[in-house]
């Protein structure tokens, strides 16, 4: 077991099972160093945890924060795939895209796609830290009320 599966380990956090997309796209593509994670929606073992929209009216921001945690968890079990089954090879997450479902005027999405961040950050550290784009959004697949997408350079 390597370092970063350790601190996933020490973390509590659980990665889920393999699934297959929902559309006709591949789950990671690898040019070079970089690795393109396609968008994860908040999906757990086949089920959605969060159906949008978030903001006044609907999901709150707490329950959609922890949606992007689960985006998160998706991620890097698709990144697990991506390195071969070696998150050490991880040298930098480089970017997260951050989609919210939300409400007409909703404004904190950069507070629910914090909820994926922390994961990056508490996982990878300092190589954790990442440029992102938080948006909101009008609909996501299957009314999920979170998507993340992100770029990592791997060794």
């Amino acid at each position: 077991m390597g370092r970063i599966d350790r601190r996933i380990e020490a973390l509590g956090i659980v990665l889920p099972q393999p699934w297959t997309p929902r559309g006709d796209f591949l789950p990671f593509r690898k040019e070079g160093r970089l690795v393109h994670l396609a968008g994860q929606i908040c999906e757990w073992n086949g089920a959605v945890t969060c159906h949008g929209p978030v903001g006044p009216g609907g999901v709150s921001v707490e329950e959609a924060a922890k949606a992007a945690r689960v985006c998160a968890i998706n991620l890097l079990f698709t990144l697990k795939e991506a390195c071969g089954g070696d998150l050490d090879r991880v040298v930098q997450v480089q970017r997260l895209g951050g989609f919210v479902a939300a409400t007409i005027g909703f404004s904190q999405s950069p507070q629910v796609i914090n909820g994926a961040s922390a994961v990056f950050i508490d996982v990878f550290g300092e190589a954790g830290r990442h440029a992102r784009t938080a948006v909101a959004v009008a609909g996501l697949p299957v009314n999920a009320a979170v998507e993340v997408d992100a770029i990592v350079v791997v060794d």
